[in-house]
């Protein structure tokens, strides 16, 4: 999935063999998905990088994650598992997100950086650097992580 627009190709190919297998939630999520990677070329007027795309799909699943705390407070469970549903198709398509040890190691690696940089170790006051450097590694690597968790983890490193 290097090149632009390749990703809304290897969607469409999906959307194809799963109207064949008659998974309605799959290739109703598909079609989202592709909308949103048109919707976001037409917005920015040229084919989307991989990065763009990443975001655009990250974007989604945020969405369907804060529909699910609504619909689980509302009392819709049905609702919400159909949401978490949706975002284990989306995230197909995405990089394979970092499990809690690897980030807490990704987070140290950072703060010793930014550490090694300024030469004495950063404080709460620094976390945007610090969230910089984790956000660099992260990108650099081709991994994703949720930003809030980054944020939570970086925020108690720092604090410690």
């Amino acid at each position: 999935m290097t090149e632009a627009g390749a990703l809304e190709l290897i969607v469409t190919q999906q959307i194809v063999a799963s109207m064949k297998a008659h998974n309605e939630v799959r290739t109703t999520t598909l079609r989202l998905i592709k909308n949103a990677l048109k919707n976001k070329a037409i917005e920015k007027r040229a084919a989307l990088t991989p990065a763009e795309e990443q975001q655009a799909l990250a974007t989604m699943i945020k969405q369907r994650r804060d529909s699910i705390e609504q619909f689980t407070r509302g009392n819709r469970p049905e609702l919400a598992a159909r949401e978490a549903a949706e975002i284990a198709v989306i995230e197909e398509f995405l990089p394979k997100a970092l499990d809690e040890a690897s980030l807490q190691a990704l987070v140290a690696e950072a703060i010793a950086e930014v550490a090694a940089a300024t030469g004495q170790k950063p404080t709460p006051k620094e976390m945007g650097a610090v969230m910089k450097t984790v956000q660099a590694k992260l990108q650099a690597a081709s991994l994703r992580a949720e930003g809030r968790i980054v944020s939570e983890m970086v925020k108690k490193e720092l604090a410690g």
